[in-house]
């Protein structure tokens, strides 16, 4: 019954949304890292650290200033999959959570999400290099 009186989504069209938007992000991004290559002198490789800190400072700076949600609101997941989707969760969080607290409100509520996305980053990593370290000794 409930799915006779919902309205429809618009999948299609959301979907090419956050394409777009994504898209653009990825753009921004390698604009950014051009940018650290030519003024920087940055090779290629080392320009990607301070290209993804300047994402990162861009979305917790407009999450602070109360764009990127509204942004986001209507971008969908076009900003949610990029390392601004993280930065944007991590900071609202310790926005919310600022009158307990620095240590037990900021602190303690920011590292809720990002907690479990850092032990399974490290996790991960730890079994990619025991695969990579183990597997040329058994195939020669």
């Amino acid at each position: 019954m409930v799915k006779q009186h919902r309205p429809p989504r618009p999948l299609v069209r959301n979907a090419v949304r956050a394409f777009a938007v994504g898209g653009l992000v990825c753009d921004l991004g390698q604009w950014i890292q051009s940018l650290y290559m030519r003024w920087g002198g940055f090779d290629r490789e080392a320009a990607a650290n301070p290209t993804a800190a300047t994402l990162v400072f861009a979305a917790v700076l407009l999450t602070g200033l109360g764009v990127y949600d509204r942004f986001a609101q209507w971008a969908g997941a076009g900003l949610a999959v990029p390392v601004t989707g993280f930065a944007n969760a991590m900071s609202a969080s310790a926005i919310e959570a600022r009158s307990e607290g620095l240590v037990l409100g900021v602190g303690a509520n920011m590292f809720k999400m990002a907690g479990p996305v850092i032990v399974f980053g490290v996790v991960a990593a730890f079994f990619v290099a025991l695969i990579r370290a183990v597997l040329p000794r058994l195939i020669g």
